[in-house]
C-alpha cells in the first residue's frame, strides 16, 4: 500500500529542472553562439592555390567570436540563476 503511493507521488510530479527565465536565457545564449558560427563560416577559396585575404576581416576574427564568449557566458548565466519557484 505504500508503495503505490509513493509512486503516485512520484508520477503526479513532473517539474522542470529549471524555470521559464531560465529556459529563455539559453535559448538566448544558444541564438548568440548559432551566430557566432554563422558569421564565422565562409571566407575561404575554391583554389587551394590562390589565397583569399576575406579570411582575416574584422567580422570572422573579432565580431564572431566575441558573440561566442557572450553565448557561453549568457549560458553559464542562465545554469547558474536561480529560478522564481
Amino acid at each position: 500500500m505504500k508503495k503505490q503511493k509513493a509512486t503516485k507521488k512520484q508520477g503526479n510530479k513532473n517539474d522542470f529542472l529549471f524555470g521559464k527565465r531560465n529556459y529563455t536565457f539559453m535559448l538566448i545564449g544558444v541564438a548568440f553562439i548559432t551566430l557566432g558560427f554563422i558569421l564565422m563560416a565562409g571566407g575561404g577559396s575554391d583554389d587551394p592555390k590562390i589565397f583569399n585575404p576575406e579570411i582575416y576581416n574584422f567580422r570572422r576574427i573579432r565580431l564572431a567570436p566575441t558573440l561566442v564568449l557572450i553565448g557561453l557566458a549568457i549560458e553559464i548565466y542562465a545554469i547558474l540563476a536561480k529560478s522564481k519557484k
